[in-house]
């Protein structure tokens, strides 16, 4: 079984057309710098490890691009990113960081956060896909939350999430 790097298809966006007003502003809510903590599995049934991440961000009106590297036990560390555009109704773009390769983000808007389903390369616990939650959290707040089924009980488990705030 392929490892999970569910390190946050965590992370979006390019452009093209513009979005409408209000998915301009949310988007544009992300711009900047950002750094936290959180945890991330490498495959359903792994314990979680702690990891710390710092990310930048630019955001236009119909567009996000997360550039980031997250660290776990000190040795470790992991680049990982994304850009996502929006047509106006829906997103759509690309996670890199993933032991697979780079996978396919696609999805929506839903209050304030992006609900974007993951197609990874190849298989991970299972299957090509899982789910990428991109929230705003307050004014300065950010959460990265990364699902996936796991295999064998078929039920949602979070592989990674990361509470990331302005320094």
């Amino acid at each position: 079984m392929k490892k999970s790097l569910g390190w946050l298809a965590a992370a979006m966006l390019c452009s093209a057309v513009p979005a409408n007003a209000d998915d301009g502003d949310f988007l544009k809510s992300f711009a900047g710098s950002w750094v936290g903590k959180g945890t991330v599995k490498t495959d359903a049934d792994a314990k979680p490890i702690k990891i710390n991440c710092k990310f930048a961000s630019n955001a236009t009106e119909s567009s996000l691009s997360l550039d980031g590297k997250c660290t776990g036990y000190v040795v470790f560390s992991r680049a990982i990113g994304a850009d996502v555009k929006t047509n106006g109704e829906t997103y759509s773009g690309t996670y890199t960081g993933s032991s697979t390769g780079p996978a396919g983000l696609s999805g929506n808007r839903s209050g304030q956060a992006l609900v974007l389903g993951i197609r990874w390369a190849k298989e991970v616990n299972g299957d090509r896909a899982a789910q990428l939650k991109l929230e705003k959290v307050g004014d300065n707040g950010m959460r990265l939350t990364t699902t996936d089924k796991d295999p064998a009980t078929g039920k949602n488990i979070v592989i990674s999430e990361i509470n990331l705030s302005r320094p």
